[in-house]
């Protein structure tokens, strides 16, 4: 019998360590720095983990790396969650990982800070990109969960304060994952609709995972590009998120949002309230003073019969005189009031549509419709009528003088 060890192959050597290897370290906790940290375009990440007296080459691959929500940068002192694996080609140990956490703070936390400072830096919370809000909004759109309990405080706010005006709503997924892709598209989507005077996007309370959605960056990017006026309604008054710094006006909560949406036009009720007493203040005190002067003609009728005759008649005449005045008075000060109710009416867009008009959008492109050169035949159309719709298609169009 030989004395000399059995020779084996190389691959044989790396598979039995690898064997070894992958067997006993199923799943560690590592702490270090990273150091080399790399994310090509196919979305795994390739870094280096040391300390003062070791390193250790270090993999991430997409799946795992999706969940991160921060961005891991060389330097920082992080704990990997992984397997211990060897990679036969090269004959090298390294770490699997599965999980990354930030050494003194949360993932969240970091995530938040970062994603804050770039877009600081961008100039995405800036005072002067923010739009004013409208004073007198026919038409407001909602981006809320359908079944969340802020949808209906939203909703009891408007029909308490602002009676005709419509909401269109959004649905979405307010937490978990999709849910920032969700209202990133809601948003957009609405812009592109076009019939919306501002929107309201949030949600009710929650843990802070329950909200990260609204701390995604697609979501402030949508924000930002929104054309139409947004307010944002996040959790309750201590939670702040990146949407809410984006945003054009931030709300403590969903109902704020609401109340503040139709603010203006609870100050035109309140204006039109006080001319309602001014007017009734000032039609006392006519009829006292008309009161007055007929106690003092009462007064001077006294004398001989002709004379009294005469001032009799006289009495009449300024009697009718002054029921003549009260009543133009009174027609007046009604055709002042029935304007200035009708102009609040006008206000609501149901108004318009109930006399026989419609909104016309372009289904193709969701414009609404103002020009025939925006159609051509076979174009289908959407016509919103007060309390329907009616679809049609382009025959032919004319223009007209």
């Amino acid at each position: 019998m030989s004395s000399h060890p059995q020779i084996i192959s190389v691959s044989a050597l790396v598979s039995l360590l690898q064997e070894t290897v992958e067997d006993n370290f199923v799943e560690v906790l590592v702490q270090g720095e990273l150091a080399s940290f790399t994310r090509p375009a196919s979305g795994h990440c390739y870094f280096t983990l040391k300390d003062q007296r070791a390193q250790l080459r270090c993999a991430m691959f997409r799946s795992a790396a999706r969940t991160m929500r921060f961005e891991p940068e060389s330097g920082m002192e992080v704990i990997c969650r992984g397997r211990v694996s060897i990679y036969p080609q090269r004959g090298e140990l390294q770490l699997i990982v599965e999980a990354l956490e930030p050494v003194g703070q949360g993932g969240l936390q970091l995530a938040f800070e970062q994603l804050q400072a770039k877009l600081q830096q961008e100039g995405l919370f800036a005072q002067e990109r923010k739009k004013p809000l409208p004073k007198f909004p026919r038409q407001i759109g909602v981006v809320t969960s359908a079944t969340g309990a802020a949808l209906h405080d939203i909703l009891n706010v408007l029909q308490r304060r602002s009676a005709g005006v419509k909401v269109l709503l959004r649905a979405v997924r307010v937490q978990g994952e999709g849910a920032a892709e969700e209202i990133s598209a809601a948003i957009a989507d609405l812009n592109r609709e076009g019939s919306c005077e501002v929107l309201l996007v949030g949600r009710g309370g929650g843990s802070r995972e329950d909200l990260w959605a609204f701390n995604e960056e697609s979501v402030a990017r949508a924000i930002a590009a929104s054309k139409i006026p947004i307010i944002s309604a996040v959790g309750h008054e201590v939670d702040v998120s990146i949407a809410d710094l984006v945003a054009d006006l931030r709300a403590a909560t969903p109902s704020a949002a609401a109340e503040l949406v139709v603010q203006n036009r609870l100050d035109l009720e309140r204006h039109l309230d006080q001319l309602v007493l001014r007017l009734a203040g000032q039609m006392r005190g006519n009829l006292q003073l008309w009161r007055s002067r007929l106690q003092g003609l009462e007064k001077r009728l006294r004398g001989p019969v002709d004379q009294l005759r005469l001032q009799r008649l006289r009495l009449e005449q300024l009697t009718e005189q002054l029921y003549r005045g009260l009543q133009t008075q009174l027609q007046r000060s009604q055709q002042q009031l029935a304007g200035l109710a009708t102009r609040l009416d006008d206000l609501s867009p149901l108004t318009v549509l109930g006399r026989g008009y419609a909104i016309v959008h372009v289904e193709e492109t969701g414009e609404i419709l103002r020009d025939a050169d925006q159609v051509k035949e076979g174009n289908r159309l959407r016509l919103q009528l007060q309390s329907s719709e009616v679809r049609a298609i382009v025959g032919e169009t004319e223009k007209t003088d």
